[in-house]
């Protein structure tokens, strides 16, 4: 089963599963390890592994995790036939591929609706890059697409040379080795579509610009621009098209690789700037620090007789100070002296020769580092994207075991620790997940937990970082060795780190004296101290960041913020600065639902073809891939959802075949019991079966194999009734994906309408916005207000606010029509009296809302309590309204029973049998009342008037009422005060009285001592 074999475009039908491989696993090895017989054999595992790598099949799972093994050679397994059969198709539908991972994550992402991440891991020339960059250029073409999304796309894709022009060069294990870590957050909106992306740099491996081993280069961009630039823009960078001029350059003695084309690699980096965003000025201003690093290098020194260090090549100076934007004389003096400030003042040291070629290269690896961060940065700002769903892509240096390893593979493996212990939990969290989500017993599994190796490197106080930082920073004499000491005495009794003095006599004979070990999750490596504080120290003189901070390159402005110069904290070490973006980056991935992928290296000459079995037993080890297998093996080792499980296997059982119509867990148990099974070999969980042992697996894809046989000789027979099948079942499927086709575009035109809301009416929006109505007015028809008095209304949509003003006022005008056309006399007149209740009384006075439901009566005494004389003396006068009241005298106050009778033309008090007063409505001047819950009240007579003896001072008991009688039959509505506090009334003979309210927990009204009528009301009166 070569690539080639399944080379058959989507509509062939024909997919090559892992389930019918297993008949050729003698040949081609099985396509997932847990499906291994002897799955704790590392012989077994590797042996597995080349039997696939010589058939050209290079992906293999544990789980789902994906091992690549990197072929050296161009297979055509990366198609767009190729994407097209991986797109939207389950996992294990099809041979492992990296292209199943990416649309895995693609399809969990979308579905689940939950971030994704890739982790790619792998030694140097392993793969991990061009894994990376197959992964991007299957989003690029399967993924749905418009102008903007192509635009990011291009972005994404063309990121990919720039980062490499910068950060990666050619090792001795590989061509194009990635000299950083990079993770990169592929943002989707909510189609699907890659619509932006972010970038995190780790690690850059600075030391290269100043040194490299011998068959080593520098970073490929210096190599680039002298070959491939323009002979205009050499010069003006003052650079010759011959690497070996530059110190920076030869040390490798390897200027040119017969795999690289770095003049061809120019022109691809130039178009990948401007795709990406650069403008001309920040090209220009980016190629001139690439250049005076290559002019930093050349700087040579001479030594005075004192021993002071002076450069000899002022050319280069010169070349600096243009291609820099700096004074150059000030670039000069900070290149051979440093400056110290001691209590306050400033002092400058000459430096030695030693010295000044340690700050000239400082100065070269701090300004290349700190613009290949800035470079990252600018293509984020140009990928930039808010509120997206996102799979993040690790592509990481893997764990490395060098002859001599220093403070770089320390930091590199305990990235790898960190990552090792991510990746342990979350396989056991996630197998542990699916057991409890099919209701499967949880066995636990022993593992290897390497959290006492993390913690032995970056506990606080006494993990080997905060030692290695502590020896940093302490004053005196510290150094490589008085920090190998230092571990000795505060970790050397841990179990997983020796020294050369800590060591037995036969592990001494290969330990160096300034060496310690670790005793890592994948195995033993042994540290050279020399240079682990340098590099951790990794400082800058203070006046050569000045010099940097004055430049006039805008890109170094960025790069060197003057903030630094005023801040007067020590810098954090590199260690730390790593440890803490490592934690970040764990939370990152912690957050994120993540897939694997290792990358292993067949061969370290870089030839297609060739298995290293020690090699690839090396990486295996240091992968940690037998402990991944360990753990998944400790269940089951297959699972499948019972429908994809029948689908398959049920010909081999007379009750399931050909068709199950049962519920599929009974078909599947059915199909087990039928085949054979022991309870000990498989488990149902709730939607899957699980299977234990590969052999009971083998032994059903062998019985299926001999079936196929016999059902082909019965092919003949069924024909006809296939053709028909075939034909009705084409017409379901027709009918099913004409119904999914239109749902699809009632729902794209329904969220394009969304997106066009706000525009005026087009093609674009018309379908949203005539839902939109509809639905409003269906929802306006089902809650439309139910009496006058009922003031809701659905709130309209933007495009409906005026129409449905509209209609409110038209629904409300109909229905007060119709409540009108409803009501008989009594109550109309009973309204009327309500409203000029409202109109005078309403948020004025304070019992007037005990009122309002309570109806107003035609009079509150009958014919038969008022005395027959006053009727009679009334004569033809109609009595509209009686009520009995309290009146008050004008001396005194004392209270007299009362009954106020309301005429047609006139309110009369009256005394039993006697008409005490008659005030014509004419010459009632007007009525005051309090604003609190009191029933006082004062009709107000003219003063020359001398039939009258001056105001009347009453009290009712139904004060809103009364008053809205008098007001309506005097037609004085608008003659009612209200007052707060007091009443002044007219006593008679020129005098005036006053009637002070107050509020209290009883009435009372009775004369005060200053002579004042004092009337304290409840908090609830009457109507």
């Amino acid at each position: 089963i070569r690539w080639r074999s399944t080379s058959l475009s989507p509509g062939d039908g024909v997919r090559i599963t892992m389930e019918s491989a297993l008949t050729a696993r003698d040949r081609v090895g099985v396509q997932d390890f847990v499906l291994l017989e002897n799955h704790t054999s590392e012989a077994a595992f590797i042996e597995n592994l080349r039997k696939r790598f010589k058939e050209n099949l290079i992906y293999t799972y544990i789980g789902s995790v994906l091992v690549s093994v990197n072929p050296y050679k161009d297979l055509e397994i990366y198609t767009k036939n190729h994407m097209e059969r991986y797109r939207g198709i389950n996992f294990y539908e099809v041979s492992p591929h990296i292209y199943a991972v990416s649309d895995n994550s693609y399809r969990s992402m979308r579905t689940e609706r939950r971030d994704q991440c890739i982790l790619i891991s792998g030694e140097s020339g392993a793969g991990k890059t061009e894994a990376s960059k197959k992964i991007l250029q299957y989003y690029a073409v399967t993924c749905p697409a418009s102008d903007q999304v192509e635009t990011v796309k291009d972005r994404l894709l063309q990121s990919n040379p720039v980062l490499e022009a910068f950060g990666n060069a050619k090792t001795l294990r590989n061509d194009n080795s990635s000299r950083f870590g990079k993770y990169m957050d592929i943002q989707f909106d909510f189609k699907g579509a890659p619509v932006g992306g972010h970038i995190l740099n780790y690690l850059l491996e600075k030391s290269r610009v100043v040194h490299q081993n011998h068959g080593e280069r520098n970073f490929h961009i210096f190599y680039q621009l002298i070959e491939g630039g323009e002979e205009d823009l050499l010069r003006r960078l003052g650079l010759e098209r011959n690497p070996q001029q530059y110190q920076y350059l030869v040390k490798g003695n390897c200027p040119k690789v017969s795999s690289i084309n770095d003049r061809s690699d120019w022109k691809v980096v130039r178009k990948a700037l401007s795709v990406i965003g650069f403008s001309e000025d920040e090209v220009e201003e980016l190629l001139n620090i690439i250049a005076s690093v290559l002019h930093l290098g050349n700087i040579q020194y001479g030594g005075e007789d004192s021993g002071n260090a002076y450069i000899t090549t002022d050319t280069q100076i010169k070349y600096l100070a243009r291609l820099l934007g700096v004074d150059g004389l000030v670039l000069k003096e900070a290149l051979t002296h440093k400056k110290i400030i001691a209590k306050g003042e400033e002092l400058k040291s000459p430096l030695n020769l030693e010295q000044a070629s340690s700050a000239r290269d400082a100065l070269s690896k701090a300004v290349y580092g700190r613009t290949f961060t800035w470079l990252v940065n600018k293509i984020n700002v140009s990928l930039a994207y808010k509120n997206a769903s996102v799979i993040g892509l690790l592509d990481i240096y893997g764990f490395e075991v060098f002859q001599h390893n220093s403070f770089e593979q320390f930091c590199i493996n305990y990235c790898n620790e960190k990552l090792q212990q991510l990746f342990i939990e979350l396989t056991l969290k996630s197998e542990q997940d699916e057991y409890e989500a099919e209701g499967i017993t949880w066995e636990p599994v022993q593992y290897f937990n390497n959290k006492i190796i993390c913690d032995l490197v970056e506990e606080k106080f006494k993990g080997i970082i905060s030692i290695l930082d502590e020896e940093c920073l302490r004053p005196g004499d510290a150094s490589d060795i008085t920090f190998l000491e230092k571990l000795e005495n505060t970790v050397g009794g841990h179990a997983h780190l020796t020294t050369h003095k800590l060591t037995d006599g036969k592990t001494r004979k290969v330990m160096g004296r300034e060496e310690f070990r670790l005793l890592h999750y994948a195995g033993e490596v042994n540290y050279n101290v020399n240079g682990f504080l340098d590099k951790n120290n990794d400082l800058l003189f203070r006046n050569l960041k000045e010099v940097m901070c004055m430049s006039d390159n805008k890109i170094l402005t960025q790069c060197f913020d003057r903030a630094e110069l005023k801040d007067s904290r020590r810098p954090e070490t590199a260690a730390t600065q790593f440890k803490t973006s490592l934690a970040k980056l764990m939370e990152i991935l912690m957050s994120k639902e993540p897939s694997y992928v290792r990358c292993i290296k067949p061969n370290d000459a870089k030839q297609a073809g060739r298995f290293d079995e020690v090699l690839i037993r090396h990486q295996v080890k240091y992968l940690g891939l037998m402990e991944n297998l360990r753990v998944r093996r400790a269940g089951f080792a297959y699972r499948r959802h019972y429908e994809t499980f029948l689908q398959r296997y049920k010909s081999l059982c007379p009750e399931t075949w050909p068709s199950w119509q049962g519920k599929l867990a009974d078909g599947v148990s059915t199909l087990v019991k039928h085949l054979g099974y022991k309870p000990e070999e498989y488990k149902l969980g709730r939607s899957k079966i699980f299977i234990r042992f590969p052999k009971t697996l083998f032994a059903t894809e062998d019985a299926l194999e001999t079936r196929k046989h016999s059902l082909g000789e019965r092919e003949s027979h069924v024909s006809h009734a296939v053709v028909v099948q075939a034909w009705w079942k084409g017409i379901l499927a027709c009918r099913r994906a004409r119904r999914r086709r239109e749902a699809a575009n009632t729902i794209r035109r329904f969220i394009k309408g969304f997106i066009y809301r706000h525009n005026e009416r087009c093609p674009e929006n018309e379908y949203f916005l005539d839902y939109v109505r509809y639905s409003f007015l269906m929802k306006l028809r089902r809650n439309l207000p139910k009496t006058v008095l009922d003031k809701s209304w659905p709130t309209p949509p933007t495009a409906l606010i005026e129409a449905s003003e509209r209609l409110r006022k038209l629904y409300m005008q109909n229905m007060v029509w119709g409540y009108c056309k409803r009501i008989n006399p009594e109550w109309k007149h009973q309204l009327e009296q309500k409203m000029v209740a409202s109109e005078i009384f309403k948020n004025k006075k304070d019992n007037y809302p005990q009122s309002v439901p309570k109806l107003f009566v035609g009079t509150r005494l009958n014919g038969e309590e008022i005395n027959p004389k006053v009727l009679q003396s009334l004569g033809s006068e109609k009595m509209k309204y009686a009520v009995p009241v309290t009146k008050y005298d004008r001396k005194g106050y004392k209270a007299r029973p009362r009954q106020l009778l309301l005429t047609s033309n006139s309110a009369v008090i009256v005394e039993e049998a006697k008409l005490k007063q008659r005030i014509d409505y004419a010459a009632l001047k007007g009525i005051s009342v309090s604003s609190l819950s009191d029933g006082v009240f004062v009709l107000h007579v003219p003063t020359e008037d001398k039939k009258q003896k001056g105001d009347v001072v009453l009290q009712s008991d139904h004060i809103i009422e009364t008053l809205t009688k008098v007001a309506i039959c005097a037609d004085k509505v608008n003659s009612i005060n209200i007052n707060q506090g007091s009443i002044t009334f007219t006593m008679g003979q020129g005098r005036e009285g006053i009637i002070d309210f107050t509020s209290g927990s009883e009435l009372l009204v009775a004369k005060a001592k200053n002579g004042h009528l004092s009337v304290v009301s409840r908090n609830n009166g009457g109507i």
